[in-house]
């Protein structure tokens, strides 16, 4: 524990809603709700607006309806929301070489490794002026929490949610989280929380009561006497600059279980492809390729094949992948599948190149032969048993990860997810607020706009096209010198008040 309270931890409030909120004017202020549009989708995150209907991450998106029909219901833009946390744990990289991201939207902080503060008075000095300065840069807003060691800086955040900042003044810690839910510390999930209850234990100073000697008795020597540490306030772990990945991986469920056995290897090599996509973003390779199937009856069975070596290379995944599932009997219907990558590496060893040259190889005379067998029928005049035939429209192509489209330029192949980027050839830059029936309707509007206007056309209209998302604010601030120096439209009365609105 250290003696003054330069751990900081910031999270981002409600960080992919509120990106759709700066992102489409005419829904600030109002209840926005993420993520899967399906009947089997999940919330990934809600605006405090859905909040107040119920609505909170990892509900079933079917009950997220039920409690607030009339919230804005978007699909995820990743390629945003990646764009905006970068330009956030660059913001952080400026105060200390040690910055431990957990998520998207989530990072610790060591103030005192980066020397920019030793003290209380400057560590929340250093939390205000950065909470100013991320609204300013990305227009969002995050809190932060500051305390003497890790545990203690996530619950500061958490309780200074939303748009807030507290700091927990090291020797207060034991007072604070007396009358706190055991579920507030780190480790302690539903089942442990239930056996703690039954025990008659549901605040942490009941834990502390109890004694190390009885949480041993009840969670096992490790568990226990980890857990009665913690409720003591006592949080040791350092703040890792590099968090080691042990594996990238991806996966869709079906809003319709999958029966077709052509659909179901097309789905894995696309998700092949984005596994090898997210791989790559990292710099890494990979040796272990998993497949993840869940079927009708929800069981889920996982496939694995190790390569000779690590691999970045997406013929080599795809191929292993499809290996993989023709092992898999997928003849009752798949909901899930997902494809992974494990065993990682920051390199790619040269004797793979051999194999995805062979790999090459094959899929070339697959492709030849199949040029043959085509070529040999239109000679006979027959369209012979392997000619192509319409999708069905259960199989139609699927929409790219990132984007609306296909991008195969086919009109009747798109799909118009809600929330997605468009652009209009007359009407410029939107949004997609919905589609069916052939029609798909569009809020013409940009950040920092005025709330647009709606227009609906034909989905196969030309003049509409998938677009990549703006940026959140046009021309965010130089802050190239922070935190050396503060801007003086920042400093001043205006952090002054800042400081006196945080809890």
């Amino acid at each position: 524990m250290r003696a003054a309270p330069t751990i900081l931890h910031l999270d981002m409030d409600a960080f992919y809603a509120s990106a759709e909120q700066a992102a489409k004017p005419s829904l600030r202020g109002k209840p926005v709700v993420v993520g899967g549009l399906g009947t089997r989708g999940v919330v990934a995150t809600a605006s405090y607006e859905a909040r107040r209907f119920g609505v909170h991450s990892a509900m079933p998106m079917a009950q997220a309806r039920r409690l607030a029909p009339n919230a804005a219901y978007l699909v995820p833009r990743f390629a945003l929301y990646r764009t905006v946390s970068d330009q956030v744990m660059e913001l952080l990289g400026r105060l200390s070489p040690l910055v431990e991201p957990l998520s998207l939207d989530e990072a610790f902080v060591d103030l005192e490794a980066g020397g920019v503060a030793d003290d209380s008075r400057s560590a929340r000095a250093i939390g205000e002026q950065l909470r100013l300065v991320i609204r300013a840069v990305t227009g969002l807003s995050g809190s932060v929490g500051l305390a003497g060691s890790k545990m203690l800086a996530k619950i500061a955040s958490e309780e200074a949610k939303p748009d807030g900042l507290l700091l927990i003044e090291p020797g207060t810690e034991r007072e604070l989280l007396a009358p706190m839910s055991v579920r507030i510390l780190p480790g302690v999930g539903p089942a442990t929380g239930d056996h703690l209850r039954r025990a008659g234990m549901t605040v942490v100073h009941d834990l502390v009561e109890a004694g190390e000697a009885e949480l041993v008795r009840l969670l096992g020597r490790s568990h226990g006497a980890a857990l009665h540490r913690m409720a003591l306030g006592h949080d040791d772990r350092p703040v890792v600059a590099e968090r080691d990945a042990k594996s990238v991986s991806v996966e869709d469920t079906f809003d319709v279980d999958l029966h077709d056995r052509v659909r179901v290897r097309t789905e894995v090599e696309r998700l092949a492809g984005r596994c090898v996509g997210r791989l790559r973003g990292a710099g890494r390779s990979g040796r272990t390729v998993v497949l993840k199937v869940r079927r009708y009856d929800f069981s889920t069975l996982t496939r694995s094949e190790t390569l000779r070596g690590p691999t970045d290379d997406p013929v080599v995944v795809r191929e292993a992948a499809a290996r993989l599932l023709e092992a898999v009997d997928t003849t009752g219907g798949v909901r899930l599948l997902g494809v992974g990558v494990t065993g990682l590496a920051d390199f790619t060893q040269e004797d793979l190149f051999a194999q995805a040259a062979d790999a090459r190889e094959a899929e070339d005379a697959r492709q030849a032969a199949d040029a043959r067998k085509a070529a040999e029928a239109e000679r006979s005049g027959d369209d012979g048993p392997d000619a192509e035939e319409p999708p069905a429209p259960d199989q139609a192509a699927a929409p790219a990860p990132d984007g609306p489209g296909t991008g195969s330029g086919e009109p009747e192949t798109r799909r118009w997810s809600a929330g997605h980027d468009v652009r209009h050839e007359v009407h410029g830059y939107g949004w997609v607020q919905g589609s069916g029936v052939g029609r798909v309707t569009v809020r013409f509007e940009e950040p920092g706009s005025a709330p647009g206007r709606v227009r609906t056309f034909r989905t196969d209209d030309p003049r509409l096209r998938p677009a990549d998302p703006l940026p959140l604010v046009r021309e965010p601030p130089d802050y190239s010198s922070w935190p050396a120096s503060l801007p003086k439209s920042l400093s001043g009365a205006g952090a002054a008040d800042e400081a006196e609105s945080s809890p």
